[in-house]
C-alpha cells in the first residue's frame, strides 16, 4: 500500500472539511459501508486482528478538522447539549474504567482492550459530528438521501452475490464476509424506510420508500442471518404499535398470519433451509436441548457462551473482566455483562433507554409526516437491533453502529430544527423524497 498517497489524500480531506464540514460528513456517510480495507495489524485479543479501513482514517481526519475549526471559531461550540450526552459519557467511562481495571488485574492483555474501546468511541464521534453540524431540515434530509443512496449501492452489490450461492455480505468485508453485520445494517435501513412510508402523506414518497424496502429485503433474506430474521420481529411490532396507520399494519399482520403457509412456500428454499437448520443438531458437536428439540452447533455455542458469561459474571460482578478480558462470544448482553459487570450493563441499558425515549419523543413532537416517519423508523430499527443483539455483538459492530448513530443524531436534532423554522411561512417544508428528489 502507498501510505504516501493515503497521507496526501488525508491532508486534502482535512483542508476541504476545514472549509466546509458538510462535505466531510457526506464522505463519512458513503464510507460507512463502502470503505475498503487498507490493512490489518497483528493479532489482538480473542484471536482477532486489527482491521484498518479507509473509513477509520477518514473519520479521524474529519473529526480533527472539525475540532480545529471549532478551536478557530469559538462560537461553533464543541458539543451541543442533547438528551444522550450523559448516557453516552457514562457508558464510555464505565467501559474504559472496566478495561483499565482488567489491565491492572491481568485479565486484559496487549493492545486489544483499548483498541476495542476506541472503536466503540468511533461511532459516538459520528453522532456528535452530525448533531453539531446540522443547520436546517433541508440539510438533514440531504444527509438522509446520502444514507439511502449508500444502502441502494450496497444492496445492488448484494444482489450480484446471490447467483453464486454464497451468503450475501457487504462489500469490502474480506474473504469470508460478515453476513450477520450486513443483515443488521439492512434491518436498520429497512425499518427507517418503512417508518417514512407509513407516516408520509405523499404518494411519491411512499412509493419510493416501499421500493427501497423491497430492494433491501432481497439481500436481507439472502444474508441467511437468522439473528437478523429474529430482529425483524420486534422491529415490525414497534412499527405496528407506534404508527398512526396502526389499523393498516394490524390488518397486514393478520393477513400474513392467515396466509403464512402460502408465504413460506414463496420464500427461497435456501432461506427456509437456513431457518430449519436451527433445529438440526450435529453428532460430535456441542448441542443444547430445549425441551425435546436439539439445536444446531452455532446456536448451541451461543447459548453455552451465555452460560459461561454468567458463571464468569458471578466471580466479578461489579466491573467484570474488562473489554476482551473474557472469552469471545456473539451475544451483546452477555458480553457486556461479563466484560463490564452489572455497572456496565446498567450503563448500556440506560443508553438504550435514552435512545428509545429520544426517538419516541421526536416522533410525538414532530408534525411533518416524513420527519415523524424517520423517528418512527429509528425507534423500530432500535428494537430490531436489540433482537439482533441476541445472537451478535450488534452494538459494538462499527458497520452497524455508525449508520445507527448517524440516524440517532438526525432524529434528536429534528425537533429543535423544526422549532427554529416555525416562524417561517406556513407552507409544507420540502423534503428529500418530495421536493428535493
Amino acid at each position: 500500500m502507498d501510505w504516501a498517497f493515503v497521507l496526501a489524500a488525508a491532508l486534502a480531506a482535512f483542508l476541504i472539511v476545514f472549509v466546509k464540514t458538510e462535505f466531510g460528513l457526506y464522505l463519512v456517510i458513503f464510507s460507512m459501508l463502502l470503505s475498503p480495507q487498507l490493512g490489518s495489524g497483528g493479532g489482538v485479543a480473542e484471536g482477532r486482528r486489527i482491521v484498518i479501513r479507509s473509513e477509520d482514517i477518514l473519520l479521524l481526519v474529519v473529526a480533527f478538522s472539525w475540532l480545529a475549526k471549532t478551536a478557530v471559531n469559538k462560537e461553533m461550540g464543541l458539543a451541543l447539549k442533547t438528551p444522550l450526552n450523559r448516557p453516552i459519557l457514562a457508558y464510555v467511562a464505565v467501559t474504559a474504567i472496566a478495561t483499565l481495571v482488567g489491565y491492572a488485574t491481568g485479565t486484559v492483555r496487549g493492545l486489544g482492550g483499548m483498541f476495542y474501546v476506541l472503536k466503540y468511541v468511533e461511532y459516538f464521534v459520528v453522532y456528535y459530528m452530525v448533531v453539531n453540524n446540522i443547520n436546517d431540515r433541508r440539510q438533514a434530509w440531504r444527509f438522509v438521501i446520502a444514507a439511502f443512496v449508500t444502502a441502494v449501492i450496497v444492496s445492488l452489490i448484494g444482489l450480484t452475490q446471490i447467483p453464486a450461492g454464497q451468503r450475501v455480505s457487504a462489500p469490502f468485508e474480506g474473504k469470508e464476509g460478515e453476513p450477520n453485520t450486513f443483515g443488521g445494517y439492512l434491518l436498520l435501513m429497512i425499518s427507517v424506510a418503512a417508518g417514512v412510508a407509513l407516516e408520509t402523506a405523499r404518494l411519491r414518497t411512499r412509493a419510493i420508500c416501499v421500493g427501497l424496502v423491497g430492494l433491501m429485503s432481497i439481500p436481507f433474506m439472502f444474508t441467511l442471518s437468522r439473528t437478523s430474521y429474529v430482529g425483524a420481529i420486534p422491529a415490525i411490532l414497534a412499527l405496528t404499535a407506534l404508527t398512526s396507520r396502526r389499523r393498516l399494519m394490524v390488518g397486514a399482520l393478520l393477513l400474513a398470519l392467515v396466509t403464512s403457509p402460502l408465504l413460506m412456500v414463496l420464500f427461497p428454499d435456501t432461506v427456509m433451509k437456513r431457518v430449519r437448520y436451527t433445529f438440526e443438531p450435529e453428532r460430535g458437536q456441542p448441542t443444547v436441548i430445549v425441551g425435546k428439540v436439539g439445536l444446531d452447533p452455532s446456536t448451541s455455542a451461543r447459548l453455552i457462551s451465555v452460560k459461561q458469561a454468567f458463571d464468569g459474571f458471578m466471580k466479578r460482578p461489579i466491573l467484570g473482566y474488562g473489554v476482551t478480558g473474557f472469552a469471545f462470544m456473539d451475544q451483546q448482553f452477555a458480553r457486556t455483562l461479563v466484560e463490564t459487570g452489572v455497572v456496565g450493563l446498567a450503563a448500556f441499558l440506560a443508553l438504550v433507554w435514552a435512545l428509545l425515549k429520544a426517538g419516541v419523543g421526536s416522533f410525538r413532537a414532530l408534525g411533518d409526516g416524513e420527519e415523524r416517519g424517520l423517528a418512527l423508523g429509528f425507534v423500530a430499527g432500535t428494537f430490531g437491533l436489540l433482537g439482533h443483539a441476541l445472537g451478535a455483538n450488534t452494538f459494538i459492530i462499527v458497520r452497524i453502529m455508525e449508520p445507527f448513530w448517524f440516524f440517532a443524531a438526525i432524529v434528536v436534532a429534528l425537533p429543535s430544527l423544526a422549532a427554529a423554522e416555525a416562524p417561517a411561512p406556513r407552507t409544507a417544508p420540502a423534503h428529500a423524497f418530495g421536493r428535493y428528489a
